[in-house]
């Protein structure tokens, strides 16, 4: 071999590969340690109020820092990446629902995946223990994500994927394995500001820094409450994908093969009114699989109903 060829760990491969026969479309690998600089940009944050009413941002900050206060003895990360960009997406009259929240909770999904892998894990390398984390603990998904290689974090503050861009859900597997580890892939955004530029609310005051009181995805999924002085949804129902539609490295995107999150038809063709006219139990038999179940009926059509008036205001008879 020559002297300079990498040096490829087996368990590497090994994880890498069976992460690939199970569906993730990328998995990178980082050695635990303290996320500093990381946690010193999420105190800024928080201290600046831009987490609204996600009091839960604010907790365990010590556990977002240290993997090892979330499992004992974490030696390795493993950062694994999940197409979910559908084929088919909404009319642009419609409602507009997040893609993520076509069909099925991506939560559960993915954690099955994970547990999926640490069992191979565990078949392969015999007693290792592990831990999964899907977007549901303090940890710190998009910072791990670079780190092990996965994209780099755009200017929306999303990991960008250089295959399949930033339509992408993220997971974590902890375990108590030595794996060697990946190494982290250049910035590429350049000078591009179109993620910036297109927020209508402004929500991207500078570059990989969000003020969630301003963005759409908080307004229509994060705050439940009765919104306390009138707000502009731009005809959102739940979340926002307009900061990723117009990156240019989502022109790469392809239809997930995952079929989970294959797109129901019903919800993609939605229109306002059909939301309004659901009672609370078929609004939950209608999103039992996605997303927008959890949060939950009186926020969304409360939603709706700013949809609704903001489409009288903008096309009056």
């Amino acid at each position: 071999m020559h002297p300079l060829s990498k040096i490829i760990d087996p368990k590497a491969k090994m994880i890498k590969d069976e992460a690939s026969r199970l569906g993730f479309i990328a998995c990178g690998i980082s050695q635990v340690e303290t996320l500093t600089n990381d946690i010193r940009h999420l105190d800024n944050w928080l201290r600046e109020g831009m987490h609204g009413h996600m009091a839960y941002m604010a907790r365990n900050t010590e556990k977002r820092a240290n993997p090892a206060l979330l499992m004992e003895n974490a030696k390795t990360v493993i950062s694994v990446a999940v197409n979910y960009y559908p084929g088919n997406i909404q009319a642009p009259e419609l409602p507009q629902i997040a893609k993520y929240a076509y069909r099925a909770d991506y939560h559960m999904v993915v954690k099955n995946m994970l547990h999926r892998l640490l069992h191979a894990i565990k078949g392969c390398f015999g007693n290792v223990s592990g831990r999964a984390f899907v977007d549901s603990a303090p940890v710190m998904e998009h910072a791990w994500a670079a780190r092990s290689g996965l994209g780099w974090i755009g200017k929306h503050s999303l990991i960008i994927h250089p295959q399949y861009g930033s339509y992408i859900f993220l997971g974590e597997l902890f375990i108590d394995l030595q794996v060697q580890p990946d190494k982290p892939v250049a910035d590429h955004c350049g000078s591009c500001t179109r993620c910036i530029d297109s927020c209508p609310t402004g929500a991207i005051v500078t570059p990989r820094k969000v003020d969630a009181r301003r963005c759409l995805s908080y307004l229509t999924i994060e705050h439940k409450a009765k919104f306390e002085q009138p707000v502009h949804l731009h005809n959102r129902l739940f979340g926002c994908d307009i900061c990723q539609d117009v990156c240019p490295w989502n022109k790469k995107a392809q239809p997930t093969d995952i079929h989970f999150f294959k797109p129901d038809q019903t919800i993609l063709e939605m229109k306002t009114n059909d939301w309004l006219q659901l009672s609370e139990k078929e609004f939950k038999l209608l999103t039992a699989q996605s997303p927008m179940h959890r949060t939950g009926y009186e926020a969304i059509r409360r939603n709706a109903v700013i949809c609704q008036q903001e489409s009288i205001q903008e096309n009056p008879i």
